[in-house]
């Protein structure tokens, strides 16, 4: 995924519970519509089609440009704490990273000039390493369970002390860096590989030890296929209204699964997992909607699906841009 297309869902960034989300600092975009125009679209000159191209991904044109503003962050206190997850209770883990997400803000005391810590940003993730030649031999055969986190202008330390508190730990990486060695703290791969995946925007976590154990089972070492779990706490300047199309801000939480193999197969993990979660779901998120869920459905609540489709049937009456989750009919 590209910048372009990171943007244009969304963009969940690694300090948005401070900053929001990238659509939420774009100034101006130029797109080529359908009918072959080139158009320069800020909030002023066309705040309809500006509302709907951050949100609606490549479903209105092609866009070539985009200005968005910065923000100044030099330096950040962020990092990972991974367990063992065969050795501490991986449900014990997440119950106890969700307890804390409700208390995190009050925790830390601002530096001399800087903020207090109330966009700390922080995500829950659950690998089952498989037991390969290809990986490295600490991971081999692991069952991974980390919680990273990311501010600016805070204690780290004191905000992430009841975390190191859990239990014990295979690794801590939680320091002050650079902003530019922020993608440590996800160590996500910097090459392309193949996977289905989905999400689910939830109204909040509710994580009672039993469904906590179903889904952790239902994704874990024991699953028809290896699946990554990521559940990202949201919330704070990711729920102020915004003008664009970027849906459900009231959410608490996101919740990720990637799964390898085939379509079939990775259903077969996939919809059980989510099916636990149904009560609590507002819709699925555009940018981690990898090609295993129903191609629109859930991506937007009524009213924004009815809005966007009004402006794809004004820009692109002929839906040219179809090749993607589409807008063009209401829910």
């Amino acid at each position: 995924m590209g910048a372009v297309s990171y943007t244009l869902g969304g963009g969940l960034g690694i300090l948005a519970r401070e900053f929001g989300y990238a659509a939420d600092h774009v100034r101006r975009l130029e797109v080529v519509t359908a009918d072959g125009e080139l158009r320069r679209v800020t909030p002023d000159s066309d705040p309809e089609l500006y509302w709907a191209l951050l949100g609606a991904g490549q479903n209105l044109g092609v866009v070539t440009e985009l200005e968005i503003g910065l923000v100044p962050v030099r330096t950040l206190y962020g990092g990972s704490l991974a367990f063992d997850g065969r050795a501490v209770d991986p449900a014990a883990l997440l119950r106890a990273y969700e307890a804390w997400t409700r208390t995190s803000p009050t925790l830390g005391s601002a530096r001399a000039g800087g903020p207090p810590s109330d966009g700390l940003t922080s995500s829950f993730a659950a690998v089952p390493y498989p037991d390969l030649p290809a990986l490295p031999p600490h991971l081999r055969g692991t069952y991974v369970v980390s919680i990273r986190v990311a501010c600016t202008g805070a204690d780290g330390d004191a905000l992430v002390a009841p975390l190191r508190e859990i239990g014990p730990v295979l690794s801590d990486s939680l320091r002050e860096m650079p902003y530019a060695e922020s993608h440590t703290i996800h160590s996500d791969p910097d090459f392309p590989h193949a996977y289905y995946g989905d999400s689910a925007v939830l109204r909040d976590l509710y994580v009672d030890g039993a469904r906590a154990g179903e889904l952790l089972r239902a994704t874990g070492p024991e699953a028809g296929q290896m699946c990554v779990v990521q559940i990202n706490h949201l919330g704070r300047a990711l729920a102020r209204p915004a003008p664009n199309a970027v849906p459900y801000r009231e959410g608490r939480f996101l919740v990720r699964l990637l799964t390898v193999g085939d379509r079939e197969g990775a259903r077969a993990v996939l919809d059980p997992a989510f099916a636990l979660l149904a009560g609590d779901s507002l819709g699925r998120s555009l940018n981690f909607a990898f090609g295993a869920g129903d191609r629109g459905t859930g991506l937007y609540d009524p009213d924004t699906r009815k809005r966007l489709a009004r402006v794809k049937e004004t820009c692109d009456p002929a839906n040219l841009f179809r090749r993607n989750y589409g807008v063009s009919a209401p829910c």
